[in-house]
């Protein structure tokens, strides 16, 4: 009966521990993992160590409650796990640790989304609600250039509110499909071209700094066309804010390692501290908030760019340097690398 026991606690994936008489009789490797190598023998507040675990197991290891509890900062200061204890028989019990962490992570980041979304969007809409108040005076009726600009300051806010809606609802869509694998091949040579012509089109000014530098004999991806275009104009136009004036923008594709297409974005910029690097993806994250806001940023361009690299089952690789730029790299499996039959190219 022991030895089936141990076996099983053994055999569990979750951090397990057996208290007999208040001290830890039995821990399985995710428990050793977590607590310690040498915590067999050892008393139960020494090797778990948090408080709440103290409360609820009594000195000869007996359970005052069977429902769970939160640890919190057990094993790393943002962790959270939910114990469960049951008692087998006097003086033995089974506590049963749950890493609650990731769910916690996720909720935070949700209620922080909703927060800065929130922010993002009242933002404008108090300004555009501030001019209409204003533009409602009477004393303003007949100035027609304060009535002018005040409209101007409408539309733009306006427009402002329109790109973030956008943004947002173009994450939503890419969050949604984020299990469905796209396998549809798309040349990114050809799609580089066709984004490129578009921006020389919308700004003729900075759309010609525009450099494609592209592998011709490259296979297709695996993707999805309309998504991978989204991904080019966002590092394109990110580039063209943040690069230098009259500085070239060069968009390249090579080979790379694992049947991969290596689609780069590089610009020659003021480049980002490495402090900054990690957190460039998370939504509204900005290095200059009111210099992206001025430029027109929404603060999500990045986080649409990683959720359809990820979509794409890619990687996405960030690199800067202070003064000389920023590049941005997707790695994207090819057809033949998805599992899909191999597609040549023609030519």
């Amino acid at each position: 009966m022991a030895e089936a026991r141990a076996s099983l606690i053994e055999a569990l994936g979750d951090p397990v521990l057996l208290v007999e008489n208040g001290r830890i009789a039995e821990a399985n490797p995710p428990a050793r993992k977590l607590l310690g190598q040498h915590i067999v023998g050892e008393d139960f507040r020494v090797a778990i160590r948090h408080p709440a675990a103290a409360e609820r197991l009594l000195p000869r290891g007996e359970s005052v409650d069977t429902g769970p509890i939160e640890l919190i900062g057990l094993g790393g200061r943002e962790t959270r796990w939910e114990m469960h204890t049951g008692a087998l028989e006097p003086g033995r019990t089974l506590v049963h640790l749950v890493d609650r962490s990731a769910g916690h992570a996720a909720e935070k980041m949700r209620v922080d989304f909703v927060a800065n979304a929130s922010h993002e969007l009242r933002t404008p809409l108090a300004a555009i609600l501030g001019f209409i108040e204003t533009l409602d005076d009477e004393s303003v009726g007949d100035d027609r250039p304060t009535r002018k600009r005040f409209l101007r300051v409408i539309h733009d806010e306006a427009r402002r509110m329109q790109r973030l809606v956008d943004d947002l609802m173009s994450l939503s869509r890419i969050e949604a499909e984020k299990f469905r694998v796209p396998d549809t091949p798309v040349d990114l040579g050809e799609l580089a071209q066709e984004v490129q012509c578009v921006i020389a089109g919308t700004d003729a000014a900075r759309g010609r700094d525009v450099v494609c530098e592209l592998d011709e004999s490259l296979l297709p991806v695996a993707g999805d066309r309309a998504q991978l275009s989204q991904l080019l104009h966002n590092l394109i136009g990110n580039a063209m804010k943040y690069g230098r004036a009259g500085t070239p923008i060069r968009v390249r594709t090579a080979a790379a390692p694992g049947n991969m297409v290596r689609l780069s974005v590089e610009d020659e910029g003021e480049g980002v501290a490495p402090e900054h690097l990690p957190r460039l993806t998370e939504r509204f994250y900005r290095v200059e908030a009111s210099r992206s806001r001025a430029l027109g940023g929404t603060g999500l361009g990045l986080a649409i760019v990683k959720h359809i690299v990820e979509r794409h089952r890619g990687r996405l690789d960030i690199r800067s340097r202070l003064g000389v730029g920023t590049t941005v790299a997707a790695l994207l499996p090819t057809m033949s690398s998805n599992g899909n039959a191999p597609v040549t190219k023609s030519g």
